[in-house]
């Protein structure tokens, strides 16, 4: 039988403001890529989401990220390695304490936001980060885009990497993700998207904005728990995939 796992970016509140429902995500995914506060979270609201992901089975990621709260990570900062490399190292292990507290660990590292899209091919800040995770945990996985210079630098280290496709991102023709700043780089249908996902589970392909289909290399989908009618989605995602025989569980 075929399996993915399903992800999603959750804890991503901060004081009052809420984003997302963290917990209804909690009941549909598999892996939750949970914020470590230089993007987005504090730490009464992740303490809750690292409790709640332990009681119903849910493994927990780091999602890392520049330090860039007013942005929402989706700022790209042109920080040195040195820095970046104890940024991460510092958001790995607040979150780790965290989520040790909340009867759980932190399993895997995934970087966020414009730090995700800087290295596909920023080797200086991939390197960074693939040493910052070896440093704290060699045994750690990164999850990421495949055939991107973090997978290599973190290959060169030894680290295992678990290669992703997004659910409801749009492609370029060059495999890379579209930038959230054009209007058709999110999808929002919530049955298109799922049998998006189930084609790309099943075929290793998915149609890019030109019209092309490109190959996709995926362990895991990843759902964005920020988009509107996210939950709906991601439901509408685990249904068709569990419908079509496919086994949702956990990579790690």
């Amino acid at each position: 039988m075929a399996c993915i796992d399903l992800n999603a970016d959750l804890g991503e509140g901060f004081g009052v403001w809420r984003l997302g429902d963290d917990d209804a995500m909690l009941g549909i995914v598999t892996s939750a890529n949970v914020a470590c506060g230089f993007h987005a979270g504090d730490p009464t609201g992740l303490l809750r989401v690292c409790r709640s992901a332990a009681e119903r089975g849910v493994v927990i990621g780091a999602q890392v990220s520049y330090r860039d709260l007013a942005g929402f990570g989706r700022r790209y900062i042109d920080v040195t390695g040195e820095d970046l490399l104890a940024d991460v190292v510092y958001q790995i292990g607040a979150l780790q304490a965290i989520a040790q507290a909340g009867g759980s660990s932190v399993s895997y590292v995934k970087p966020h936001g414009a730090l995700y899209s800087a290295v596909v091919t920023n080797r200086e800040q991939a390197a960074a980060v693939a040493e910052a995770v070896k440093l704290v945990d060699p045994t750690m996985p990164v999850l990421g885009l495949a055939g991107s210079v973090l997978f290599d630098e973190a290959a060169d280290r030894g680290l295992r990497t678990v290669p992703e496709a997004f659910a409801d991102r749009a492609y370029r023709p060059d495999g890379q993700l579209v930038s959230r700043r054009w209007p058709d780089a999110m999808l929002y249908d919530p049955a298109a998207v799922a049998e998006r996902v189930l084609a790309m589970v099943t075929t290793g392909e998915v149609p890019a904005v030109d019209g092309t289909r490109i190959a996709v290399t995926a362990e895991s989908v990843c759902v964005h728990g920020d988009s509107p009618g996210a939950v709906k989605m991601a439901d509408a995602v685990r249904y068709r995939l569990t419908k079509a025989g496919i086994e949702i569980k956990a990579f790690c």
